[in-house]
């Protein structure tokens, strides 16, 4: 079996809101997706109280299809802002 654990980083006072997305409609994704969460926690102590963690038990489809050796090295997720210089829209056909 192979267990995925996520890590979300709160805005300062934000881990109530969090909590509340995955309790009224997260949950409910996984169950429909058929995606097993093992646990969730938050942090007391450590470097900041603003993060909430959780472990999902992965299909077993993965693990077959890993079974010679593992085919993704990392996942990263990222959410991105633009920067004000830049304007996508005025750059396009500009080298």
């Amino acid at each position: 079996m192979i267990y995925e654990q996520r890590t979300y980083h709160c805005c300062p006072t934000r881990l109530p809101a969090l909590q509340e997305r995955f309790a009224n409609h997260t949950l409910a994704f996984f169950r429909r997706h058929g995606i097993r969460p093992l646990g969730f926690w938050t942090t007391l102590v450590g470097e900041d109280n603003h993060k909430l963690t959780y472990v999902l038990e992965w299909i077993a489809a993965r693990g077959k299809s890993e079974a010679e050796k593992p085919i993704v090295a990392r996942i990263a997720c990222e959410f991105l802002a633009p920067c004000a210089f830049f304007d996508p829209v005025r750059s396009r056909g500009t080298p």
